[in-house]
């Protein structure tokens, strides 16, 4: 882990035209950005505003905000697969372009099992702080720790096979897990249980996951459900294989990218009927779901920043995009809401009790943006 000048993607600006690959996308720090956004207070300011205004759209979009009991979807659900997502796009442009430039495959391996390993260290201290615990206390699985370790074995795949390699990977790993929880579960009860207790993937975290579990009897970011994240990374990988490529033009490829996201929403709503789109057990319906979503988000991203060229709107999100993992781990170390009431607490008072909280739920969203324009001035940025 270090701090570092320079962003993961090479540096040189896209050519919009066609058949000549692309260098860099831009698109990607602003996609990252939008999708930190949503964690870092969007989602407060939604619920906030819906319990000051509680009409029925506003009640409806809050509700987005929050993670369904155990089936279904929700846009919440779609935050932690679109990063991870991400990431895979840009492995082309960064592990890809260090390969073309003349690392060695074990040199690579070396750095992704380091980085992979790094963010799993990360997500344990942000579940625990910095201070001893008795074991049985440490929760080990993490959002970061998924991030880390499906990102390691999607690279590793990567580095490893050529696009037809990895298109049987992303299959073996999608319909081996469907198998896998539709043909056991836990003692006493029936095959293809996917309930919280009977499910086999939590009846095998309760046996070998070491510490404690986020819901006693089962964790959302366990051991076997990193199986099909690994899919999600491989999509990506997919993705950012594709846009890097000069056969298509550049219009071209966003069509593609929106028509394959619909593909994998229907493909999704489908498995969904017997393989229930389900978040805490990460389902092979529900990487296809939120694979489906990221594509048309990528797209829509990718059109409007790269393809046109409609950059300066997106700089606000792209300073979020360029240390997301530094305003993540921040949160939990930095009190955003004592610097935001010191800084305008005054200006909720004048607007009312009503609103107030609104606006104080706007508030803190600029106090962590101006931390990092101030981060991203001083070209500080938080690589693993």
């Amino acid at each position: 882990m270090a701090y570092e000048q320079k962003h993961d993607i090479s540096k040189e600006p896209s050519d919009k035209k066609a058949g000549l690959v692309p260098q860099r996308l831009y698109s990607l720090d602003a996609l990252r950005g939008f999708d930190m956004l949503m964690i870092i207070g969007l989602d407060n300011f939604f619920h906030k505003l819906a319990k000051a205004s509680p009409t029925p759209f506003w009640t409806a979009i809050s509700n987005q905000f929050h993670h369904p009991s155990w089936n279904g979807f929700h846009l919440y659900d779609l935050i932690f697969p679109l990063f991870l997502f991400i990431a895979g796009v840009a492995t082309p442009y960064s592990i890809g372009n260090r390969l073309k430039k003349g690392s060695t495959k074990s040199q690579l391996l070396k750095h992704v099992i380091q980085r992979g390993l790094i963010l799993v260290l990360l997500g344990i201290i942000y579940n625990n702080g910095l201070q001893i615990k008795p074991l049985s206390e440490i929760r080990f699985g993490s959002v970061l720790g998924r991030i880390g370790l499906a990102y390691m074995f999607a690279n590793i795949i990567y580095l490893y096979t050529k696009q037809k390699g990895q298109i049987i990977w992303f299959t073996i790993l999608l319909i081996g897990y469907w198998m896998l929880l539709r043909f056991t579960s836990a003692p006493g009860f029936p095959a293809g249980d996917l309930s919280m207790e009977g499910n086999f993937v939590s009846y095998f975290d309760r046996l070998f996951l070491p510490g404690k579990l986020y819901e006693t009897i089962h964790d959302p970011e366990g051991i076997l459900a990193t199986i099909p994240a690994i899919g999600t990374g491989l999509m990506g990988i997919l993705t950012g294989n594709f846009l890097k490529s000069g056969e298509y033009s550049s219009v071209r490829k966003t069509m593609v990218l929106a028509i394959a996201g619909i593909i994998s929403l229907v493909f999704s709503l489908i498995w969904n009927l017997d393989f229930p789109i389900n978040k805490n057990l990460w389902t092979s319906s529900f990487v296809l779901c939120t694979g489906g979503f990221s594509l048309l988000l990528i797209a829509l991203f990718y059109y409007i920043v790269d393809v046109r060229g409609f950059q300066k709107w997106a700089f606000p999100l792209k300073v979020i995009g360029m240390n997301s993992i530094l305003i993540y781990l921040a949160g939990e170390f930095i009190s955003w809401n004592y610097t935001n009431e010191a800084l305008f607490k005054w200006l909720g008072q004048l607007v009312g009790e009503q609103y107030g909280p609104v606006v104080l739920a706007a508030t803190i969203i600029l106090v962590q943006w101006l931390f990092l324009y101030f981060l991203y001035r001083k070209k500080i940025f938080l690589k693993v």
